[in-house]
């Protein structure tokens, strides 16, 4: 992609926000999130294109606590160095050099701003990166596995999956646009090479997770707003609202005896509820999933800041909607005082309390 095209192309999804239509019991908005009691040494998370630079930016930050990421269509760990004008690159006009960034988030460790490297070895890293992307191009996506393997992360721990003639997108079964789109809404539905339709929630759960329980076609779980406020400013450019799906099981356990696991699945640019209404977190298949696997789904939310067209025209300049991995909320935006970073993990954290601890 040129230099010179706006923002807005980065296009940088993810997933974001649970429920299926009416299928799904939405609550109000909460005055804060609720705590459930799920297990702290089971959270992953996943992202596509923004959000999966989000995703790489938490689990390597994160390396002692986060086990799993899933990435799709996203670049290595602080491409971009905290400069506008390295986002090109990073998103596939050359290839970005993993081991400098390596070195880069080495230093990082070093200064305690991130956790210990050594972690990334015991993780479970799924990438993705369809043939027709000319969003983030493949060799950027290359370089992302490139840093995990140079970081001690073990072939059969990592899995690249590069050769479906897929779009910039998040990729289902059956919603979405053609397989090979680059096109909003950035979900896109493929089929494999047997011609199964190709469940992406699915395949990066499992290689996170091991062997899931099948997928519920109708979701059972609660989809709750919550106030993102307690987490972050509008300085941060991330909305007011988040969500959370909570599947029935694990909020029969909030009293502190669940065995429930939380995944966080990132949007991309343009890709909050601000933009698409609930297609994010309602069509993607992580709901189906969840409720199955007891798996708690964090839809954490970033909104279109810093113009006079936005809704929030006092925050940074962020006019898309992107997840922070150039530097737009500040200069340690990867680390793991990021104002982003922090922000969701902070929301991990209350995720795994007790009930009776709630905020």
């Amino acid at each position: 992609m040129p230099l010179s095209r706006p923002i807005a192309a980065l296009a940088l999804l993810g997933l974001a926000a649970a429920a299926q239509g009416a299928a799904i019991q939405s609550a109000a908005v909460a005055a804060s999130l609720p705590a459930y009691g799920a297990d702290p040494q089971q959270t992953s998370v996943s992202g596509v294109s923004s959000g999966a630079f989000m995703a790489v930016q938490l689990q390597v930050a994160y390396s002692a606590s986060i086990m799993g990421a899933g990435i799709v269509a996203g670049g290595p760990y602080y491409c971009a160095a905290g400069n506008l004008l390295f986002t090109g690159i990073c998103m596939g006009l050359m290839k970005p050099n993993a081991e400098d960034l390596l070195d880069s988030a080495k230093s990082f460790a070093s200064a305690q701003l991130i956790d210990p490297l050594n972690h990334l070895s015991q993780r479970r890293i799924y990438v993705f990166s369809g043939t027709e992307d000319n969003i983030v191009r493949q060799r950027a996506v290359d370089s992302t596995v490139s840093f995990f393997q140079k970081a001690g992360v073990s072939p059969e721990r990592l899995q690249y999956v590069n050769k479906m003639p897929a779009g910039h997108a998040l990729i289902t079964p059956a919603y979405g646009n053609d397989c090979a789109a680059n096109a909003e809404p950035y979900i896109s539905h493929c089929s494999t090479t047997n011609g199964q339709g190709y469940d992406q929630a699915q395949a990066l759960l499992q290689h996170i997770y091991g062997p899931l329980n099948p997928r519920v076609e109708v979701p059972a779980g609660k989809l709750i707003s919550f106030n993102q406020r307690a987490y972050a400013s509008a300085a941060t450019s991330m909305a007011e609202t988040g969500y959370v799906y909570v599947p029935p099981e694990c909020a029969a356990g909030a009293s502190g005896t669940s065995s429930c696991r939380v995944h966080v699945a990132l949007h991309g640019c343009n890709q909050s509820a601000e933009s698409v209404g609930d297609k994010f977190y309602s069509k993607t298949g992580y709901n189906q999933w969840a409720d199955s696997n007891r798996l708690i789904i964090l839809y954490p939310q970033v909104n279109k800041s810093g113009t006079m067209f936005t809704s929030n025209p006092q925050g940074p300049f962020n006019p898309d909607g992107c997840w922070d991995w150039w530097g737009y909320t500040s200069a340690g935006y990867a680390y793991k005082s990021g104002p982003q970073m922090k922000a969701i993990k902070d929301m991990i954290n209350h995720l795994t309390q007790p009930a009776q601890k709630s905020l």
